[in-house]
């Protein structure tokens, strides 16, 4: 029955990416080059010869996500789902939650105790929890040091003069607004962890089918982007920037 459900599966993404392909006009400004073919292309434009695992860096990450280990993907998978459902669903709340589980271990603590010293007839040393302190550093400097390249590269991209990029991500931005104002972040948090689980495997099973896909729809927006230079972008006046550099 498994391999069943996996072969139906495949089958009927694979018949998505046919039938998107299919529909998708095929533009002369796909071909970016005449030699080679869509998917060295690609590749190309998704860090050049590197493999899907290499690109997401490697390690024990990369294999949870690309279901290298069917076993521990799935396991943090349905961990997440039950997650979102006793939070979006059952409407339970984080705090509830933390006590609920505070609770549960001091009476499983209480209750070792004392049935523990019934028995021996000397109080047992239960266990202690303790978490290191250099976990919340670490966890602390690389959030940090994420939040930092963030924000520095969207700083690159307000001062580097690229219309074309700086368009590309306020409209990226647009889009991630629009997706909030649908969904609460649970719900959003939740969306991007199964993507996470879910498409880079899917692009690693079906690449050349998602390149052609993808190249069609990049000769689309060239295309527009072409019209839309050629109608507005090319009648803006250029006398600011020409006064910025003659000085």
């Amino acid at each position: 029955m498994p391999e069943n459900f996996e072969n139906a599966a495949e089958n009927m993404v694979s018949g998505i990416m046919d039938a998107i392909a299919d529909k998708l006009p095929k533009h002369k400004s796909v071909r970016f080059s005449e030699e080679g073919s869509i998917s060295s292309q690609a590749k190309k434009l998704f860090g050049g010869d590197k493999s899907v695992h290499h690109i997401l860096g490697g390690g024990k990450s990369a294999d949870v996500l690309l279901w290298r280990n069917k076993k521990i993907s799935s396991s943090v998978l349905g961990s997440a789902t039950a997650a979102w459902v006793f939070f979006e669903w059952l409407d339970y709340h984080f705090l509830t939650i933390i006590s609920f589980l505070l609770v549960l271990g001091m009476a499983v603590q209480f209750g070792w105790s004392s049935f523990a010293g019934m028995l021996n007839g000397s109080s047992s040393n239960v266990p202690r929890v303790e978490l290191p302190e250099e976990l919340f550093a670490n966890i602390g400097a690389a959030i940090g040091s994420q939040v930092n390249k963030f924000l520095g590269s969207l700083q690159d991209i307000s001062c580097g003069r690229d219309l074309k990029q700086f368009l590309m991500v306020i409209a990226g931005f647009v889009v991630v607004s629009f997706i909030g104002s649908w969904f609460n972040l649970i719900s959003v948090i939740y969306i991007g962890f199964v993507s996470a689980h879910t498409l880079p495997v899917i692009y690693e099973k079906y690449h050349d089918q998602i390149d052609e896909v993808l190249y069609n729809m990049l000769g689309l927006i060239g295309s527009q982007y072409q019209k839309l230079d050629k109608g507005v972008l090319s009648k803006i006046p250029k006398g600011s920037l020409k006064f910025k550099k003659s000085q």
